[in-house]
């Protein structure tokens, strides 16, 4: 979590990193996002989820070939002036070098001065900048043969940008992929060495994404990546005023970043991730407005991807330090009647939830072990919804009851008063509701004059849907989520795993 020192040993979401990159890169660069990309050819590889960029390489732009044609017309001469300002892809950087077609400075600066036309004083400018930028990246040593062969692909790749930009000052595609690589080039700092700070190059690349980003407002991929490097340099100051501010720079970009791309689950749960560590350094009177802020960002994220465990494992962890806030202060939640107990049970459904989604992560079973005790055993939720009579969804509003129901593993069923929870549907000779998880087709929030007024959910089956209604807005969010996280689980074949965790 990002409050250890005030919270329990809960960590976030991204402490284990995974294959899966959650770095994007927009649809128009010569870069792509390694989910789009099956080339596997690239050494540089991102080696920590939700914090470095990966830079791989698409398919290769179309060239023009200077010798189709002994004489050239004027708009293929055209063309060849297009094509010695475009911005070159990581493929074809990575074929050149690893063919070893001649020196990479030699290459970069004859490219360069048959297409340079007079310079300004901008493209100077640029130059200067440029300049300052290499020397870090040259700075840079790998600590292992595999480490300088990525910085010596990510050197090459900075020289073909910095080329292109004193080239095209405009070229925002340049920028961003430059960036980029100054993004990875951090990550590839060895600490051990006189190398340049890890900051220097995370401050460099925050600028070359600025300039992107000014010269194209509607690059969201560039606000999602610079909104991780601020994170990073975020992360170095600790719990200071520079820490503060730099964390709301990374939400604002995030926020950005989501305006423009609103199908972003990573960006909806980085976002969170940055408003969870602000929450920790702002003044107390301003921490839960951040708090619930952050709640709703990973709550989104999983609507948009419902087995998106590091977002359903931030929320756990962010309920259980509003859990453990709200029970020093004796309060409740934004006012309303949410318990610290309530709190610390939301919170063991989620991460319950990660863990069965993914039981072989450390983080997820470690924290499952402090949560475990705080489910309703043998159940994963407990509450009262209000109900209609069984077999008549739509029945008038007087005859509709708050009844107790439970959800574990193999779905959702209605309690009568003084039944015992391990009582099974029409005990007692008392017909009760019960939906079996495998037949769940969707499940939702509904509005509709016909139902008792309150927070409705539909919950539609293969035998038709059965309407309920909860106790306030916050504990609909929370029987939605759990509704479908067990189904989630039950498509992906971990029910078993869920069973064994309510059940022991």
């Amino acid at each position: 979590m990002s409050t250890d020192d005030q919270r329990s040993e809960l960590q976030n979401g991204d402490a284990n990193p995974e294959p899966d990159s959650d770095l994007n890169t927009p649809e128009h660069t010569t870069i792509q996002s390694t989910d789009s990309v099956e080339d596997n050819s690239s050494p540089i590889q991102s080696t920590d989820n939700d914090k470095s960029p990966q830079v791989v390489d698409p398919e290769p732009a179309t060239q023009v070939s200077d010798t189709q044609n002994p004489i050239e017309s004027k708009d293929n001469e055209q063309l060849q002036k297009d094509e010695g300002n475009r911005t070159f892809t990581m493929r074809e950087l990575l074929n050149e070098l690893k063919n070893g077609d001649g020196d990479q400075e030699s290459q970069v600066s004859a490219g360069t001065d048959a297409v340079t036309p007079r310079r300004s004083q901008e493209t100077t400018q640029h130059t200067e900048k440029n300049s300052a930028a290499m020397e870090l990246i040259n700075s840079i040593t790998g600590s292992d043969e595999e480490g300088r062969s990525r910085q010596r692909i990510l050197t090459f790749a900075a020289k073909r940008y910095a080329s292109a930009i004193e080239r095209n000052p405009d070229d925002y595609d340049a920028l961003y992929n430059w960036a980029l690589v100054l993004q990875e080039s951090a990550d590839n700092v060895n600490s051990d060495t006189s190398s340049p700070s890890k900051d220097a190059l995370l401050e460099e690349a925050c600028k070359k994404y600025d300039e992107a980003t000014r010269l194209n407002p509607t690059l969201h991929d560039a606000y999602y990546n610079w909104a991780i490097a601020i994170s990073d340099r975020a992360k170095m100051r600790g719990r200071t005023k520079e820490a503060e501010e730099l964390w709301k720079q990374a939400t604002n970009n995030y926020e950005k970043a989501v305006q423009l791309n609103w199908n972003s689950p990573q960006a909806l749960n980085n976002w969170g991730l940055a408003l969870q560590e602000l929450s920790a350094i702002v003044p107390a009177r301003e921490k839960q407005i951040i708090v619930k802020s952050a709640i709703s960002k990973f709550r989104a994220a999983i609507q948009l991807q419902f087995d998106f465990h590091r977002a359903i494992y931030n929320l756990g962890t962010v309920l259980y330090g509003l859990a453990e806030d709200t029970s020093r202060t004796g309060g409740t939640m934004g006012g309303h009647d949410v318990s610290p107990n309530e709190l610390y049970s939301q919170s063991a459904i989620y991460i319950a939830a990660a863990h069965a989604l993914k039981p072989n992560y450390s983080v997820y079973t470690s924290a499952l072990k402090l949560v475990r005790s705080m489910l309703p055993l043998p159940y994963l939720k407990v509450g009262y919804l209000t109900a209609p009579p069984v077999g008549q969804p739509i029945a008038p509003h007087c005859d509709w009851k708050h009844t107790q129901f439970v959800l574990n593993h193999e779905g959702l069923q209605q309690i009568h008063n003084g039944e015992q929870r391990h009582m099974v549907s029409g005990s007692n000779g008392r017909p009760a509701i019960k939906i079996d998880i495998p037949d769940i087709v969707s499940v939702s929030a509904c509005q509709d004059l016909s139902l008792p007024p309150g927070p409705a959910i539909c919950i539609d089956t293969i035998h038709g849907p059965t309407y309920l209604i909860a106790e306030s807005w916050e504990y609909l969010d929370t029987w939605l989520d759990a509704i479908r996280l067990v189904y989630t689980i039950f498509a992906r074949g971990k029910t078993d795993v869920l069973a064994g965790i309510i059940t022991g």
